[in-house]
């Protein structure tokens, strides 16, 4: 009996699986989308802070910590009155709870910015191993949420321009971290607890958009280079709810097919094709910058 051919882990022959993997995509963009909150998520979010240091100027520490856990509680509760997700209310809470519970344990108000401190160079290490393993977590994540329409076994991390481009922009999101971190860390250590306030504060959503515009920018310039255009619509773009910042420019495709996105190879000069222009931007000397000259 001849053996099958069918592969039993591969797509279903009517598309279900790539389906169901642009709703995954889908739902984890929104829940992005939602974890940021734009500005009135950002104003909620800096209540339990703003109690802290005032309670702690005006009472001391102890009624400062009970005061923004209280602080935390509602805004939890704000959360979940205006139907945001349970996850998002939850983890602000405990954030809010953890800090709180460091500056009780260590009996000093500077204490309540020491996770947050920790987190940011945390965070500036993850996105510096990424760059390390040639493997930039900018990258990752927006080819996982906004796939770039490749010639088949083609890889995104073998375009050199595109891979670039990656890399300053997770650099970019490094950067900020660092500041962060650093510029907290020597707040930390003088025992400036109102200036930490007005850092963590100043350096969050607005330092934030910053970067993402830059992100954006880099790599939809990158992408436009090597004809890969994108395949979200402006209504799941990457960006913030309000902020108007958006990585799509163009209607997206149902079921996720990335081949309606690229230029045909009748469109292409001398007849060359997508996968002889891609596959060859790798050993290129310019590293494919020149793929697409005339667009400049």
């Amino acid at each position: 009996m001849a053996p099958s051919t069918e592969n039993p882990s591969g797509p279903a022959p009517d598309g279900s699986s790539g389906s169901m993997s642009a709703e995954l995509r889908d739902r984890t963009r929104q829940q992005i989308l939602d974890s940021m909150g734009g500005w009135s998520g950002t104003i909620v979010a800096a209540i339990p802070l703003l109690v802290f240091v005032l309670v702690n100027a005006v009472t001391g520490l102890r009624a400062a910590v009970g005061a923004a856990v209280a602080a935390g509680v509602l805004v939890a509760g704000y959360r979940l009155a205006r139907r945001q997700p349970v996850q998002q209310a939850l983890t602000g809470l405990f954030s809010v709870a953890v800090a709180a519970a460091i500056a009780a344990r260590t009996g000093e108000a500077r204490g309540f910015f020491l996770l947050g401190i920790v987190s940011a160079f945390g965070y500036a290490a993850v996105f510096a191993v990424s760059l390390l393993v040639r493997r930039p977590l900018v990258g990752v994540l927006w080819e996982y949420l906004d796939p770039s329409p490749l010639a088949d076994g083609q890889r995104w991390y073998r375009l050199r321009e595109l891979r670039r481009a990656y890399d300053v922009a997770t650099l970019a999101v490094l950067a900020m971290f660092v500041a962060r971190a650093v510029v907290q860390l020597s707040l930390f250590s003088e025992n400036r607890t109102g200036l930490l306030a007005a850092a963590k504060l100043a350096m969050g959503l607005p330092l934030y958009l910053a970067v993402v515009a830059v992100v954006i920018w880099v790599v939809r310039r990158a992408r436009h280079r090597l004809g890969l255009h994108p395949t979200l619509g402006a209504d799941g773009a990457v960006g913030l709810n309000g902020a108007g910042l958006s990585s799509a420019a163009g209607p997206s495709r149902p079921g996720g097919a990335h081949s309606a996105d690229r230029v045909t190879d009748a469109d292409r000069p001398n007849g060359s094709s997508d996968a002889d222009r891609l596959r060859g931007a790798d050993s290129a000397p310019d590293g494919g910058l020149s793929l697409r000259k005339g667009d400049e």
